[in-house]
């Protein structure tokens, strides 16, 4: 099965999206400050020459790792965790503290520690980010830079502990009600910003609501994914990629339940038939190929791709498909053709499956051990030939299709117990009853049946022409 989860990629991504929509917030700390004004935020400031040095290293380094080139960004982040590490050491009560706070969450996520980015995240947004984050400038800032990195990041922890999940579902909520215009943002910027945050806060929502379906997929415990698929669907029923795993996940179990198939096929054709403006596959090239999926699995089943239209436009009235829903295999298709040509033609369905079983490789063993002088039931042919034509005693019959047209080849040689009184005519369609196979060839195939003459219905014969009278001349 393949995967098309639109995944929001954490760690670099997420940071450079952040820098990008929300902008720098931070500036020089101050070695001292002017008492508060009353009514504003606390000033802030630092203890000694010595923190301000560090911060403002800190500073240096997140400017450097969002300048360095993607391959050295890791390293860059990593040495700004370092000095982080040393401020927090020597100033564990800073002013700064949860400044510094959100300087670890940058650094942890583009360092590739995006668990370390989601714990610390979780540990601010315990409190309350807008009483933590209070300053009119930079606060709206802090508090998207917190939300939007926890956000995103859950998608790169390959196992998020329950808190982790916790937070980062609690993230990517607050991110989707935010409406607190960071200073300095046009309404126009900040229009486009809101939309691409709460578009990494919708697919972070459904990257955990996918999660546990998604874990159980990659054990293989299918029904374990289908019911976590399920619980997904519940909280996103329009949504192309949970109907697409949800239905991967109920063909994946067709050994062991058969009517998962049809299921399935519903999910697969309603993830594609979603309107493609609305779907959240990763990209169109993602959806054609489930596309192209679904075609080839329907055709497997079903056996051809009859009904396959009317399945995707049947998948969009609902999330699930009816309770008695039911696509039928194959098998089942041919069964019911062969159940539709048996009522309308018992006869020649009756012969055609004792010709099936002649003509298989033990059809002879097959001949003498089920057939050979047991009366069969009433059969149809056409008579073909008959020997000698005036007064014959064998009847050639064949047993053509419907749609056949003549000539016809003979399959069966009726034998009659006492010769007809005049000549059969041809190419007329003949029944007869009780008759008792009495040999068999494969090649030519050939079944002669004994039949009484009183047994056959239709038959419709005309004088034979008198042998001519010859005279002898009057001399």
């Amino acid at each position: 099965m393949h995967h098309f989860l639109a995944k929001n990629r954490g760690g670099l991504a997420a940071l450079a999206v952040a820098a990008a929509l929300l902008g720098g917030w931070i500036r020089p700390a101050r070695a001292q400050a002017a008492a508060p004004a009353q009514n504003t935020p606390a000033e802030k400031k630092v203890k000694d020459q010595g923190e301000y040095d560090i911060y403002n290293d800190v500073t240096k380094d997140l400017l450097a790792a969002q300048q360095a080139p993607q391959t050295g960004r890791a390293a860059a982040f990593t040495k700004m965790i370092t000095d982080l590490d040393t401020w927090k050491q020597k100033y564990p009560g800073s002013d700064y503290k949860d400044d510094r706070s959100v300087f670890y969450i940058q650094a942890y996520a583009g360092a590739g520690q995006p668990a370390k980015a989601v714990d610390e995240a979780g540990t601010l947004m315990a409190r309350d980010l807008k009483t933590v984050f209070n300053d009119p400038k930079d606060g709206p800032k802090q508090q998207l830079t917190v939300l939007f990195t926890a956000a995103t990041a859950i998608t790169q922890i390959p196992s998020p502990s329950a808190e982790e999940l916790a937070t980062a579902t609690k993230a990517a909520q607050q991110l989707m009600e935010y409406n607190n215009r960071p200073e300095g943002a046009s309404d126009t910027d900040w229009a486009a910003a809101k939309a691409q945050l709460q578009t990494a806060a919708k697919g972070a929502l459904l990257y955990i609501a996918m999660k546990p379906g998604m874990d159980a997929m990659q054990k293989k415990d299918f029904p374990a994914a289908e019911t976590g698929f399920l619980n997904a669907l519940k909280q996103y029923p329009d949504s192309s990629q949970v109907a697409y795993q949800l239905g991967a996940s109920e063909l994946a179990q067709q050994s062991t339940a058969q009517a998962k198939i049809s299921l399935g096929l519903y999910e697969i054709a309603r993830a594609v038939s979603i309107d493609p403006a609305k779907s959240d596959f990763a990209s169109p090239a993602a959806r054609t190929q489930v596309d192209t999926y679904l075609k080839r699995v329907y055709v497997q089943y079903h056996g051809a791709d009859d009904g396959l239209d009317q399945l995707r436009q049947q998948s969009l009235a609902s999330p699930t498909p009816p309770a008695d829903f039911h696509i039928l295999s194959n098998s089942e298709v041919l069964k019911k053709k062969q159940d539709q040509f048996a009522a309308e033609y018992p006869d020649l369905a009756l012969w055609m499956n004792i010709k099936a079983q002649l003509a298989d490789t033990n059809g002879v063993q097959y001949f003498n051990d089920n057939m050979k002088g047991t009366a069969i039931p009433k059969l149809k042919g056409t008579l073909v030939d008959a020997e000698p034509s005036c007064r014959p005693k064998k009847l050639m019959v064949a047993v053509p299709m419907p749609d056949d047209k003549p000539p016809f080849k003979t399959e069966i040689n009726l034998k009659l117990d006492v010769p007809l009184a005049g000549k059969p005519d041809l190419n007329q369609e003949i029944t007869w009853a009780d008759g008792q196979p009495s040999a068999f060839t494969k090649d030519p195939f050939l079944v002669t049946i004994d039949v009484e003459k009183t047994k056959i219905d239709g038959l419709k014969t005309t004088p034979c022409t008198p042998p001519a009278t010859h005279h002898p001349a009057k001399k």
